[in-house]
Formats: structure tokens, C-alpha cells, sequence
């Protein structure tokens, strides 16, 4: 009795996804297998501590179903689609129909009725994409092989749902052709309701509650909720909803910390929850059975490999592509984990009059194999392929990089004058010394000014005591700030400012001295509580007009005389961290050295033709700075920094996030590198970064 308590199940499942996924990642096994297994042990078939039909795992699966498409959705680059529609509709129709095709195919050699057949195909039809982290962190993601199959995943998986949906519809019997034109006519009015309505809805409420946060996000999760009803309503699976709200609200979240909420919710609770269930409803004899006739996962599994490779051929045909881009398209489209789960959960279940299933064990432990073996092998050949991958780069000559913070101008006495101002948040008195020498370096350079910003929580009452305290320290964290300021011989405007948000604080000022940069200093806020609802950094990252500088000094800014600045790609960011550096570094008369990690596959040519290109970029500085390129090959981008970062005073780093499908983990080389460097950082984040 004590194990059927809803309260003992929740716990078990909050200690699941606590500790397997860790241990699982250690041994370079994506973390969600682990959640498969722990399922599995938990089940009927093991310790029997856990049940799938309770009212509680049915409930947390059910949203972690859901929830896993809504973000599948959100991952979607709209703005990438846009770039290649027509080009991505074409790859999207291409790796849609052939797998589709191969999945009937090995559907009706296998016995299984036409339905089926159709089912397991549009299972092999769609794709998640694993690896986008790679080919992000690799700095491809803007060649056209890669953007056009981004962009290819909003229709494969638009596509599988909706043969999903017909499928499920056919199996529950009386399906008629007049029932299936009504069917659907009504998913096509409900979508564009979706696509359309919630889209303008979002944006409606959003610019209405400005930066209630809190109301935002339950907004998001009622347009989940909603759509996916909605989606029941018409007789479709809620999962199709799930998605195309996903998909809606896109553009209204941007990359907002609304978004951080939404998906970390997702990803650390309620998608592990449905990955556990799967594991539970695995039959270990039926799944042993299986495995013991694997003719029939081998066949899925070669089907899917095979047909996912012809499409990826038929583009590359089709619009010349080469055969690195052939073979990162082909990689790329490869694993299947969130669409492929959720909907062979969804045939697994559903059951027609007749007590038969759309899809029977040996298909639904083919599926789990097949998610194995992709999820594996996917990532593993993008990493190798995806490196010799071209990118188109910007014509730097006509870009104007060399005055990156150049901010909006203002008329002085008749005249255009272009102030360069640095706003400094002091909050720590220990660390405030070396941050208003780091911004009075910088504005001495640019003939400019700083402004030491304190900021003062609000209360209701203005002469409520506790403000009167607040303002007093205020008051004491700037009383030295002209002192260091006059060292430096610059113009210095100290602020104090009464708000209820520090990092709003923060943006607002900076936006009302018209500044071109934010210098703050590190937070160590980090834990459960930073990742739901952010920190103060993050908060600024986002809602900044300019650049902003996050600092860790471990001695003055007007010691460091050899600087190191890892380049990854040639972006507009990554430019601006090398004109960061060679502005500091022209001050202190230092030494600047680019250190770009190539991989081991990465050819020569192509090496020498990016040294070549960085060089120019480097050359384009008006600025007379010693700026050299080094060159290391690797396989660890993160250690290689660490490695030659010893013999540096400072590393200036670009603020990266990456993101991946059905919240698995990724490692991030800018979390491991400021882990563990012992010089000093700089942080440097481009505006809604």
C-alpha cells in the first residue's frame, strides 16, 4: 500500500532523474537511456516499485509527452527556414517520403496490415536533431547543407504527426472517406488557428504585461495545454498540438528568459518522466523475444539508415551539394528520439473495438532499438563530417566591425558627437576596484566616460527604512569610485537607482546614458535556483542594447600584457571579442593571441584558408596591437584552451548557449573552460545573447 502512494512514486521518480543520467553521461551514454533502463528495473519486470498505469505516472508521462513535442517545436529555427524554404521544403520532402516509403515497405514484408505499414513508415519519416549542438559548436550551423535541414525538420515532423493522426483515426474503425475529408478539413482550420492565433495572441499579451515573467510563462504552458485539448477535441492525438503550439509561440519567445523557464521545466522533470515510462511499459520477455528474431529491428534500423542516406543523396544531387554536406545532411537527419517516441507511444496505445493495437510490442522495442542506435551513431558522424563543412563568410570590409560599440549619437552644441560610455554596477566593494579600472581603460582609450551604477532594491513606501539603508550603502560602494577614476584621468558620472529588478536596473540605465557597454562583475549564483529563474548576468545579457562585459579579475586590468581569445568561427560575435581585446590590449601596450582548435579531419587547405582570413579581420584594426594566430589541432576544444591559457593574464570569451532536443544534456566548452581557468576572464555577451 505504501508503494501505490502517489507521493512514494513522485519521490522515486525525482531520485531517477536526480542520479541515472549523470552516471550515464560519464560513460558517454546519452543520459535519456539511462531513464530507459531505470524504467525498465523499476517496472514489472524488476523491482516492481513502479507502475505505469498509476494515476500518477500516466499523468507526468502524459505531460512529458506533450511537453516533448512543444519543445521539439520551440527548437525549430524560424528564422534559418526562412533563409532556405524552398530548398528546405525540398530536403524536407525528400527525407519525409523516401524513409515513409521504406517504412511501408518493410511494413508489409513483415506481414503488418496497410495501416501499420503507413504508421511504421511515418515513424522512420521524421527526425530530432541531436546533433545540432555539434555542428553549433563546430561554427557551421550558418552552411547552407546545415540550414536547410534544420529547416527540413518542420516539415518531416509536421508530416509524421499528421499520418500519425490519419492512422490513429483509420485504426478506431467506421473510418470512411467523408471522415477523413472532415478530419482533415478540421486539422487545417485548427492549425492555421494555432500557427496563427496563438502567435498574435503571444505577442499581444506580451507587449501587454511587459515584464511579468511569472504571467508569461503560464501563458506558454496554457497555449500548450490548450492546443493539446484542442488538438483531442477534433479527434487528433494532443501531441500534433503540443507541436504546432511549439511552433506558434516560436517567434514570440525568442530566446527570452521566459524561454530558459519553459524548457528547463521540460527538460529536467517532466520529459525524463515519459523517457521512465517508456522504460516501464517494456516488456523484458516480449522485448527479449524481439531481439532473439531481429529481423525485424534490423530491418527498421537499415531502412532508416538507408533511406535517410538516399534522401540526403537525391538533395545533394539536386542542388550540388559536396559530400561533406551530403554526409552531415544524411547525420543530421539520422537519430530519432522525440517525434519517433512520442507517436510509437501514442500507436502503441491506441487500441481499436476489436482489442488490437496500431502497433504491437515487436514494433515498439524495434522503435526503442532504433532510437538507440541512431541517437549513437547520429552524433558520432556529424562530428566527423561536419568539421570539413565551408562556411560562407561576411564581407568584413563592408561590415564596419572596427567600431562594434559604436552606440546612437547625440547633438552637442550643432555638432554630432558619438560619447562612448561604460556603465560599471558595483555590488561587491572587494572586486569594485579592478572593475572601474577595466571600464576606465577602455573609456580612456575612446576619449569617454563611466558611469558607477548602484542600485537600490524599491519598496512601496518611499521612506520605508530599509530603502533609506539601501540608498546609504549605495551611497558607500561609489564614495571611491572618483578617486581610482582620476588615476585614469577620465570623466566619471556615479549613478544611484531606485528599481524592484537589479538586472532591469541595470539595462535601464545604461539604455538612458546611451551606453555602449555594460562591465559587471562574476555572480556566483549558480545551483537549481539560478537555472529556474536566472541570474542577474543572464537577465542583463538579454535585456541589454549594447555589449556586455562579464569579468572575473584576479588582478589589476592595468598588469595584463598577453591576452588570449579563442576563435571557434568567424561571426559578428566573435569579432567583437577580438576588437574587446585589442582595445584593452592597445592600452596596456599588451599582446594579443588568437587561438583557434581545428580537428584532426579538418583539411589543410581549409585550415590555412580560415588562419588567412582571421589574419585579415585582425589586420583591419586601425589599432597598432601585437596580434598573433596560433593554431593547435585537438580533439577536447575546452582542454586545449585550459592548456594554453597558462601562460596567459587574461581570456576574453564569447557568451554561447546551445540547446538540444528532449533536454538531454550537453557539455558547453565555455562552462568547462571557466571552470577551470586560473587567470583572469572576461565574458563577453552580444545584446538578447
Amino acid at each position: 500500500m505504501l508503494l501505490q502512494s502517489p507521493i512514494i512514486a513522485f519521490t522515486i521518480l525525482l531520485l531517477v532523474i536526480f542520479t541515472v543520467p549523470p552516471i550515464f553521461e560519464k560513460i558517454r551514454l546519452p543520459g535519456l537511456v539511462g531513464l530507459l533502463i531505470a524504467g525498465v528495473v523499476l517496472g514489472e519486470n524488476g523491482l516492481n516499485l513502479l507502475n505505469s498505469e498509476s494515476e500518477t505516472i500516466k499523468l507526468l508521462s502524459e505531460i512529458g509527452k506533450v511537453y516533448l513535442m512543444f519543445v521539439a517545436g520551440l527548437e525549430i529555427d524560424l528564422g534559418q527556414f526562412r533563409k532556405t524554404k524552398n530548398r528546405s521544403i525540398g530536403f524536407g520532402s525528400l527525407t519525409f517520403l523516401v524513409p515513409l516509403i521504406a517504412g511501408v515497405i518493410v511494413g508489409r514484408l513483415f506481414n503488418f496490415s496497410w495501416n501499420t505499414s503507413v504508421l511504421i513508415g511515418s515513424l522512420l519519416a521524421s527526425h530530432t536533431l541531436l546533433a545540432y549542438p555539434i555542428v553549433s559548436r563546430l561554427g557551421v550551423v550558418t552552411n547552407e547543407a546545415v540550414t536547410v535541414t534544420i529547416g527540413a525538420t518542420i516539415f518531416t515532423d509536421t508530416g509524421a504527426l499528421l499520418v500519425l493522426a490519419v492512422c490513429v483515426g483509420i485504426h478506431g474503425g467506421e473510418f470512411t472517406a467523408l471522415s477523413l475529408i472532415t478530419l482533415l478539413i478540421g486539422l487545417a482550420i485548427y492549425s492555421a488557428v494555432v500557427l496563427f492565433g496563438f502567435d498574435w495572441a503571444g505577442k499581444e499579451f506580451f507587449r501587454r504585461s511587459g515584464d511579468e515573467q511569472g504571467n508569461q510563462f503560464l501563458f506558454i504552458l496554457l497555449a500548450l495545454f490548450v492546443a493539446s485539448v484542442g488538438a483531442q477535441v477534433i479527434g487528433v492525438e494532443k501531441i500534433v498540438g503540443a507541436f504546432l503550439a511549439g511552433l506558434a509561440v516560436n517567434d514570440v519567445l525568442g530566446r527570452s528568459p521566459v524561454r530558459e523557464k519553459v524548457e528547463f521545466i521540460g527538460s529536467v522533470l517532466f520529459i525524463p518522466c515519459f523517457f521512465v515510462d517508456m522504460g516501464l511499459l517494456i516488456d523484458i520477455p516480449a522485448f527479449i523475444k524481439t531481439l532473439s528474431s531481429i529481423w525485424l529491428a534490423a530491418a527498421i534500423v537499415v531502412a532508416l539508415i538507408g533511406s535517410k542516406f538516399i534522401a540526403a543523396f537525391l538533395a545533394k544531387l539536386l542542388y550540388r551539394y559536396n559530400t561533406a554536406e551530403l554526409l552531415t545532411m544524411w547525420s543530421l537527419s539520422l537519430p530519432q528520439v522525440a517525434a519517433t517516441l512520442a507517436a510509437a507511444l501514442v500507436a502503441y496505445k491506441t487500441v481499436n473495438p476489436a482489442g488490437e493495437r496500431l502497433i504491437n510490442e515487436g514494433v515498439l522495442n524495434s522503435v526503442i532499438v532504433l532510437m538507440l542506435v541512431t541517437s549513437i551513431i547520429g552524433p558520432v558522424i556529424t562530428a566527423r563530417f561536419a568539421s570539413a563543412l565551408i562556411v560562407p563568410q561576411t564581407d568584413w570590409a563592408k561590415d564596419k566591425l572596427s567600431t562594434w560599440w559604436q552606440g546612437d549619437s547625440c547633438n552637442v552644441d550643432g555638432q554630432t558627437y558619438h560619447p562612448f560610455t561604460v556603465v560599471v554596477p558595483l555590488y561587491n566593494p572587494q572586486t569594485q576596484r579592478y572593475l572601474i579600472e577595466m571600464a576606465a581603460l577602455l573609456a580612456r582609450h575612446e576619449s569617454g566616460k563611466i558611469v558607477p551604477l548602484a542600485i537600490a532594491r524599491g519598496h512601496v513606501q518611499m521612506d520605508d527604512p530599509r530603502l533609506t539603508t539601501a540608498l546609504e550603502q549605495s551611497q558607500q560602494r561609489l564614495q571611491g569610485v572618483l578617486e581610482i577614476s582620476q588615476e585614469f584621468g577620465v570623466e566619471v558620472s556615479p549613478a544611484v537607482r531606485i528599481d524592484d529588478d537589479v538586472a532591469l536596473g541595470i539595462c535601464r540605465t545604461s539604455r538612458e546614458q546611451n551606453a555602449n557597454l555594460v562591465v559587471m562583475g562574476w555572480s556566483r549564483n549558480t545551483g537549481i535556483r539560478a537555472r529556474l529563474f536566472g541570474t542577474v548576468i543572464d537577465s542583463v545579457f538579454w535585456s541589454s542594447h549594447c555589449p556586455v562585459a562579464v569579468t572575473r579579475l584576479l588582478s589589476s586590468p592595468t598588469t595584463i600584457q598577453r591576452i588570449l581569445v579563442p576563435v571557434g568561427d568567424l561571426t559578428r560575435q566573435t569579432v567583437g571579442a577580438l576588437r574587446f581585446a585589442q582595445i584593452l590590449a592597445d592600452g596596456n601596450q599588451a599582446e594579443v593571441v588568437l587561438l583557434h582548435v581545428g580537428d584532426r579531419r579538418t583539411p589543410p587547405t581549409q585550415l590555412d584558408q580560415f588562419k588567412s582570413q582571421l589574419s585579415d579581420i585582425a589586420a583591419q584594426s586601425k589599432l597598432q596591437v601585437n596580434t598573433a594566430i596560433q593554431t593547435v589541432i585537438g580533439d577536447d576544444v575546452a582542454r586545449v584552451i585550459i592548456h594554453e591559457a597558462k601562460n596567459f593574464d587574461l581570456v576574453v570569451l564569447r557568451s554561447t548557449r546551445y540547446r538540444t532536443a528532449g533536454g538531454l544534456a550537453v557539455s558547453e566548452v565555455t562552462t568547462q573552460v571557466i571552470k577551470e581557468l586560473t587567470c583572469s576572464i572576461v565574458l563577453l555577451g552580444e545584446p538578447h545573447s
